[in-house]
């Protein structure tokens, strides 16, 4: 039989069903808890905590304070869920951690609260986050996004929708990771990666879009031939970085390729190079205006 037990939510009584609450679970009896949870042996479940219809933890869950769990999530052994960030900075009241819906966390997953009480970490829907990896304090994640085994990201990262990040890959602090791009396996990211493109992971260098990507998220040919022409223009040109701002919005004013420009217009850490070297490439000068506005044209 499932367990059954009223809980009392500023005076608002009502029915939380269990189902399969292990025994040797630890609930604090002020965590929210949904309808048709399962919650496996030796889970840890604090007390500032919500947990949405439907999620299945499996053996030795954490759930610590401030997090949010929302419905239809599975969560795998040993994975920790809202720990306090790891930062030299000490906070009396860290963040929350905010999960949507229909994500699945392998084993061993560890994804942290963000450092101010008013801030949090957020991971969307319907995710893939595979095992060991760990997502830092104040990080954001999308949608539809693929975290494979042992990804490491640093505090404040972004991952835009569908983004795909392979084995052992590393991002650097505050740094984004476009929509629909593929980062390949040990990749070490320093700087922001464009939506839609492919990153080497031997060398962390653009070498070319995500076409086979592309195409299963149900982009058209069209759709792929102007993301095309725009990355020419912003890679294949030997256009300074003012004259790819300039004219990506007059050429590429509607449809997918729109993203590029508003991507970069948005960056502080600069951007990911290609690999190839592209015919007639030159070394920028080096100014101080360069560390704010940095080039896209690279050494041969």
């Amino acid at each position: 039989m499932p367990h059954c037990r009223i809980q009392d939510f500023s005076n608002d009584y009502r029915v939380t069903i269990v189902i399969e609450e292990h025994p040797t679970a630890v609930i604090d009896p002020r965590a929210r808890i949904g309808e048709g949870v399962s919650i496996g042996p030796f889970c840890v479940i604090e007390g500032d905590v919500e947990i949405g219809d439907r999620c299945r933890l499996a053996s030795r869950v954490v759930v610590k304070n401030r997090t949010i769990l929302g419905p239809d999530n599975t969560v795998e052994e040993g994975a920790v869920l809202g720990g306090r960030p790891q930062h030299v900075a000490h906070h009396a009241e860290p963040g929350r951690l905010i999960i949507g819906h229909g994500n699945t966390i392998r084993e061993n997953v560890t994804i942290h609260r963000a450092l101010n009480s008013s801030a949090a970490t957020t991971v969307a829907n319907h995710n893939l986050i595979m095992v060991n990896a760990h997502i830092a304090h104040d990080c954001h994640v999308g949608s539809h996004a693929i975290i494979a085994i042992n990804v490491m990201l640093a505090g404040h990262v972004s991952i835009a929708d569908y983004a795909y990040l392979s084995g052992a890959v590393g991002v650097h602090q505050f740094c984004r990771v476009g929509a629909h791009c593929m980062v390949g396996g040990q990749a070490r990211v320093t700087k922001d990666i464009p939506p839609y493109v492919t990153v080497d992971g031997q060398t962390t260098r653009v070498c070319g879009l995500n076409v086979i990507g592309l195409r299963r998220r149900g982009f058209t040919a069209d759709d792929i031939q102007q993301l095309k022409a725009a990355y020419r223009l912003i890679y294949r040109h030997c256009l300074t970085w003012d004259e790819v701002l300039e004219l990506l919005p007059r050429q590429f004013p509607s449809g997918p390729a729109a993203a590029f420009h508003e991507f970069f217009a948005g960056g502080t850490r600069g951007f990911t190079l290609e690999r190839r070297a592209p015919t007639g490439a030159t070394v920028p000068l080096s100014s101080s205006a360069e560390s704010q506005q940095p080039s896209l044209r690279r050494a041969g």
